[in-house]
C-alpha cells in the first residue's frame, strides 16, 4: 500500500473549494466536501482518485472528527432545556424512523439495509445552527435552547444504535440472541468507559498537569487516549466512532485547565476538521451513484419528503408533551431536520462493510443533502409563523455581566444600568472604583468558572468583555457561552489582532462591542488623563450612524466618538451594528479630539 500524493493534495484541494463555496452560501462545509467528491470524482467527471492509502487518513479522520465533536459538545446544555429537548429528539427520531423502515421494507429490502435507512432518516444534525440562529436573532429563545439541547441527545442515542446495528448487522441476522449479546456488549462498554471517563481520566489528567508537558505532547496524549476508547468499543463489537466520541465527552475542565482544554480542541480541530476528515467526505462522494435519479427516483423521493415529514410533525405533536405547544414544536422540527456528518459516517462504514448498497448509499447522501438545505427556510419561515401569534419565548435572563471594570467598562456599565450589570477583573484599584461609583463588582478572573456562575452568568442575557485583553475577553466570551449558554457576546477586539482571534469570536457567535475594533487600553488611558468628554446625539440618517467609528462636531472641535448605547422610545440598548434606528434616536458616547478633517457629518446632530 503506497501513498499517492499527488492524488491526496487533488482531494483536499477538492476538499477546500467545496467546504469555502459551502459556507459562502450558508451550509456546513461537509456538504461542499461531498459534492465535491461526487462532482469532481468518479461520479460525473472523474478526476479525482482514491486508493487504499488515501481510504486510511480519511477513516483515522473520521475516528479524530468524534474525538473533537466529543470535546466540542458540552454536556451541561442538557440541563437548559432537557425536557422539551428530550420529547423533541424522541418524536423527531421514531417517527420519521419508522416511516423509513416501512418503506423499504415495503419496496423489498433486508431488515439490515432497512433499518439503515431507518436510523439515518432519523438522525439530527445541527451543523446550520449557529450561523440560522443568529441570522433570525434568536438565539436568547428556548427555541435555540431546545435545538442545541436536541442536538446533543441525537448525537449520544444516534451513535450508540448506529454502532448496535452495526454489531448486529455484521453477523447478517436479527436473530434475537444476537441482539441481546450486542445489547449487553453495549451496555458494557458504556458503564465500564463511563467508570474510566469519570475516574481514571481526571486522576490521569492531574498527574499530566503537574507535569507541565507541552500543549503538543497533552495532544498526542489525548488522541492515544480516543483511540484507546475506539479500540475498546471494537472490541466490544461496537464500531471505533462511537469510543473515540464518549472519550471526548470524558475530556473536559477538570481532566484538564481550562486553557490547556481550549488548546486540545483546537489542535483537534485543525487535524481533523481541517485535514483529515474531509478527505473522507470528498471519497464517500466517489461512491455515489447518479443512477439513482433514474433507476429508483420515487424511492428517493419517498426517503426525502418522509424524512422531512417525519421529522418535522413527528418532533411538533411529541413536543405537545412538553406543554410548550404545537407552533413552537413545528419551529424545532424544521431546526432539526438537516442530516450531516455523522449519517454519512455510518453510511459510508454500512457500505464498506457490505451491509447496504450503492443505491441506498446515494439515497442517503442525497437525502442528508436536501434536508439539510431545507434548514434556514423552514425555519425562517416557522419563526416568522411564531412571531405572528406572538409565541417566540425569549428566556427569562435579565442580567448583565462586563469583564474588566476599567474606565471604560465602568462607564459602560452606568449607562446599562447598575441594577443589573456585575463587572469582574482582578485588578483591586478598579474594584474599589467601580464600587465608589456603586457598581456590583467582583474581584477575580472571568476565566473562574464559579466566579462567573457567582457574577450571575446563569441568568445573564448579555456578556460584554471589556478589558484591553483579546484573549482574556474571547476566552471569557467562549467560556460564558459554553458552560452557561450566555446568549448574547459582545467582545473587545483592537486593530492589530491577529485574524485568528476574530475566527474564535466567528466561532462563539459574538460580535466585536462597540461594533468595530477598539483599543480599549488607548481609551482607558485617554479617560483617566481627562482627554473623553460624553457626546449625545441624535441620528439624521440610521444607516449612516452605522459607519465605523463616525466624527462629530462638538463646541466647534473635531471628536472621535465611541458609541455606548442607544437611548430608544422602549429603553436603553447596548450600541450594536445591526440596530434599526429612527431619526429621534439618541447615541451616549465618549468622545475625544482626533486626527479626522473638521467637517460637518450630516448624519449627526450634535446636541450636548
Amino acid at each position: 500500500m503506497t501513498l499517492d500524493v499527488l492524488a491526496l493534495l487533488l482531494v483536499l484541494a477538492a476538499a477546500l473549494g467545496g467546504g469555502w463555496v459551502a459556507n459562502r452560501l450558508g451550509y456546513p462545509a461537509i456538504l461542499g466536501e461531498i459534492m465535491a467528491g461526487i462532482v469532481l470524482g468518479p461520479p460525473l467527471l472523474g478526476l479525482l482518485t482514491t486508493n487504499d492509502a488515501i481510504s486510511v487518513i480519511g477513516k483515522l479522520g473520521v475516528v479524530l472528527l468524534m474525538l473533537y465533536i466529543g470535546l466540542h459538545l458540552d454536556p451541561g446544555d442538557l440541563g437548559k432545556a432537557a425536557k422539551p429537548a428530550a420529547w423533541a429528539s424522541l418524536g423527531g427520531f421514531i417517527v420519521p424512523a419508522a416511516l423509513g423502515f416501512g418503506l423499504m421494507v415495503l419496496v423489498g429490502y433486508d431488515p439490515i439495509a432497512a433499518t439503515f435507512v431507518a436510523v439515518a432518516m432519523g438522525v439530527t444534525s445541527l451543523a446550520t445552527k449557529s450561523r440560522i440562529l443568529v441570522d433570525l436573532g434568536i438565539l436568547n429563545t428556548r427555541i435555540a435552547h431546545v435545538l442545541m439541547a436536541g442536538a446533543l441527545f441525537s448525537d449520544v442515542a444516534a451513535l450508540i444504535v448506529f454502532a448496535a446495528v452495526l454489531g448486529i448487522g455484521a453477523t447478517g441476522a436479527f436473530a434475537a440472541g444476537t441482539i441481546a449479546s450486542a445489547a449487553l456488549s453495549a451496555i458494557a462498554f458504556l458503564a465500564a468507559s463511563f467508570w474510566v471517563g469519570t475516574r481514571i481520566l481526571p486522576r490521569l489528567g492531574r498527574f499530566v498537569e503537574s507535569r507541565r508537558l507541552d500543549n503538543s505532547v497533552l495532544f498526542l496524549l489525548v488522541v492515544m487516549v480516543g483511540l484507546t476508547f475506539a479500540a475498546a468499543a471494537e472490541l466490544a463489537g461496537l464500531h471505533s466512532i462511537l469510543g473515540a466520541f464518549l472519550a471526548g465527552l470524558f475530556i473536559k475542565e477538570g481532566v484538564l485547565s481550562h486553557d490547556r482544554l481550549h488548546e486540545v480542541e483546537a489542535k483537534a480541530k485543525t487535524l481533523s476538521v481541517g485535514v483529515l476528515a474531509p478527505v473522507f467526505f470528498v471519497t464517500a462522494g466517489f461512491k455515489v451513484s447518479f443512477d439513482v435519479f433514474t433507476e429508483s427516483p420515487w424511492l428517493l423521493a419517498g426517503v426525502v419528503v418522509l424524512a422531512t415529514v417525519g421529522k418535522i410533525f413527528g418532533t411538533a405533536f411529541f413536543y405537545l408533551f412538553s406543554g410548550n405547544g404545537f407552533r413552537e414544536g413545528v419551529a424545532v422540527g424544521a431546526g432539526m431536520n438537516g442530516r450531516g456528518a455523522v449519517e454519512i459516517i455510518v453510511a459510508e462504514l454500512a457500505l464498506s462493510a457490505g451491509l447496504i448498497d450503492a443505491t441506498v448509499f446515494s439515497i442517503l447522501v442525497f437525502m442528508a443533502i436536501f434536508t439539510t438545505a431545507t434548514v434556514p427556510v423552514f425555519l425562517t419561515r416557522a419563526v416568522e409563523w411564531l412571531k405572528r401569534h406572538d409565541q417566540l419565548v425569549a428566556d427569562e435572563r435579565d442580567h448583565t455581566i462586563i469583564v474588566g471594570a476599567g474606565p471604560v467598562a465602568r462607564v459602560l456599565a452606568e449607562h446599562i444600568g447598575s441594577d443589573h450589570v456585575t463587572l469582574i477583573d482582578p485588578n483591586a484599584e478598579h474594584c474599589r472604583a467601580a464600587e465608589r461609583r456603586g457598581l456590583t463588582v467582583l474581584k477575580g478572573s472571568a476565566l473562574d468558572e464559579d466566579l462567573l456562575a457567582e457574577a450571575g452568568a446563569p441568568n445573564a442575557k448579555a456578556l460584554l468583555a471589556a478589558t484591553p485583553n483579546a484573549e482574556v475577553n474571547l476566552l471569557a466570551a467562549r467560556l460564558a457561552s459554553r458552560r452557561f449558554g450566555v446568549p448574547e457576546l459582545h467582545v473587545a477586539l483592537p486593530e492589530d489582532v491577529p485574524s485568528s482571534n476574530l475566527r474564535l469570536l466567528d466561532e462563539v457567535n459574538g460580535q466585536l462591542l462597540f461594533s468595530r475594533q477598539t483599543d480599549v487600553a488607548v481609551w482607558d488611558a485617554d479617560i483617566e488623563q481627562g482627554r473623553v468628554e460624553e457626546l449625545t446625539y441624535t441620528v439624521a440618517e440610521p444607516e449612516a450612524i452605522l459607519a465605523r467609528g463616525s466624527a462629530v462636531l462638538h463646541d466647534r472641535a473635531t471628536m472621535v466618538s465611541l458609541p455606548l448605547v442607544i437611548e430608544t422610545g422602549s429603553g436603553i440598548d447596548l450600541f450594536t451594528g445591526d440596530h434599526d434606528l429612527t431619526p429621534d434616536d439618541r447615541v451616549i458616547a465618549l468622545g475625544k479630539p482626533g486626527p479626522l478633517p473638521r467637517r460637518v457629518l450630516p448624519h449627526l446632530d450634535a446636541i450636548d
